[in-house]
């Protein structure tokens, strides 16, 4: 009987210890993850991919195709899918629709919000006879790397997206 209380005795110690040593594991890759996620937000260095849309009337709809925003240091790029209503109607036979955004001339903001961040992206470069014209993408991210953006346009209704943010790539 002796034996087996402590054989017992030991396998609750190796039990434990392997649980403790797992769980600093855990912890120390989630670390790992935020510190990460911190480097690209202060490097303007990342890509929001969007897998939820929230127009602003009607329902909202998951994404199955890739939608992203991609922000770099000198470079916002937007392909992104647009439901709503629009007040400015595109030019005849146009089939060319939702949020496209390719510019060099940004204004970026990131201020630090409790454990993330609200990013303000506003493009300089204004066409006035662009009916899709974009205002500002602002995004709202959690030190996990998830997020909700939020697109303003001149003659559209805002739409939300959400989604989660990855390294981009080189």
């Amino acid at each position: 009987m002796k034996i087996l209380t402590k054989i017992a005795f030991v396998a609750s110690f190796i039990f434990i210890g392997i649980n403790i040593s797992y769980a600093q594991t855990k912890a120390e890759k989630k670390a790992a993850e935020r510190a990460k996620f911190k480097e690209m937000v202060e490097a303007q260095n990342f890509i929001f991919n969007a897998t939820y849309a929230m127009p602003m009337r009607g329902g909202s709809r998951a994404l199955t195709s890739n939608y992203d925003l991609t922000i770099g240091k000198d470079t916002v790029v937007a392909f992104l899918p647009y439901f709503g209503q629009a007040y400015v109607a595109p030019n005849p036979g146009t089939t060319d629709g939702g949020i496209k955004v390719n510019t060099t001339k940004f204004s970026y903001v990131s201020k630090p919000k409790g454990s993330g961040w609200n990013i303000t992206i506003k493009p300089k470069d204004k066409n006035i006879a662009d009916w899709r014209d974009v205002q500002t993408f602002n995004l709202t991210l959690s030190q996990d790397g998830y997020g909700t953006l939020q697109v303003i346009s001149t003659n559209r209704d805002v739409i939300s997206f959400n989604g989660y943010i990855e390294a981009r790539k080189k």
